[in-house]
């Protein structure tokens, strides 16, 4: 079965090219400066949107917690963590707890990750590692010390995931409609590849919205511009038409995600951003 807890960190996850006013739009954003990534923390209520009977899930809840910070000089720093309660048609309870760090180097030559998961407070499984480039489109050569000491050449390109997420909004600025990637994160003990294709809609112009500004703190998403974003997760060179998951989600131009829904064939899961808070973060010099 497809661990629900792990790949909710992708998350934060064919649509024509803009038209129009909105084409116009998004040429506008794209002229400015290069896209960034705000710091910040969010939150996230995590429950079950869907499960086919036979899956025997019967609920999921629980929160997680995403933080984001760093910039191109420092590198960029991703803390998550994910506690969800599963409820199976049995009624027995299963609470997973996965805690998540990565570090990735400004100019994406290099990438540390870390992660534990526990079932029912026991730890499970641990994976740490890190990965190293010379150049955007070269090999990466990557260095496994837990579950077990090992090293990778995976071919190029690809992209971490902070890379991932700059690149998907290059590409909404621009009115590009798909973006096609193979993604590297730490996944499966480090020893996964994705190929990816998210289709990205046409842009939602900035609108006063008090349901997301009371969700949001008043944290001015509603001034910003964003875009509905559908992304499937497949395996590498499985040649498999049918993703092993898909995120949708909307993405705000500053890099806050919301309406996560999170589908796996079998079941789905809802994510409703309940809090935002903006971090401070280092300037370039």
């Amino acid at each position: 079965m497809v661990d629900p807890s792990r790949q909710l960190m992708l998350a934060l996850l064919a649509v024509p090219p803009l038209v129009g006013m909105l084409a116009g739009h998004a040429q506008a954003l794209a002229a400015k400066e290069p896209s960034k990534l705000v710091a910040h923390r969010a939150i996230y209520t995590m429950t079950l949107d869907d499960a086919r009977p036979a899956f025997g899930i019967t609920g999921i809840d629980g929160r997680m917690v995403f933080e984001f910070t760093g910039s191109e000089c420092d590198g960029y720093s991703l803390n998550m963590r994910l506690v969800t309660q599963m409820t199976d048609s049995r009624d027995q309870t299963n609470l997973t707890d996965l805690r998540s760090s990565t570090w990735e180097q400004g100019d994406g030559r290099k990438f540390r990750f870390q992660s534990e998961q526990y079932l029912n407070e026991k730890l499970g499984d641990m994976t740490v590692g890190r990965a190293v480039r010379e150049k955007r489109n070269e090999a990466v050569k990557v260095k496994l010390s837990q579950p077990s000491s090992a090293e990778l050449s995976l071919p190029g390109p690809l992209l971490f995931p902070t890379q991932h997420s700059l690149a998907l909004i290059d590409a909404a600025r621009a009115g590009q409609g798909l973006l096609q990637a193979r993604i590297y994160d730490g996944s499966e003990k480090g020893r996964k590849v994705y190929e990816t294709t998210a289709f990205i809609g046409p842009m939602v112009r900035p609108s006063a919205d008090v349901e997301l500004e009371a969700a949001a703190k008043g944290k001015g998403l509603g001034e910003l511009a964003s875009w509905p974003v559908s992304i499937g997760y497949f395996e590498s060179k499985s040649g498999d038409l049918t993703p092993s998951y898909q995120i949708d989600f909307r993405l705000y131009e500053n890099g806050v995600s919301r309406e996560l829904l999170i589908d796996y064939g079998d079941f789905s899961i809802h994510g409703t951003l309940t809090a935002l808070e903006y971090l401070k973060a280092p300037e370039c010099r």
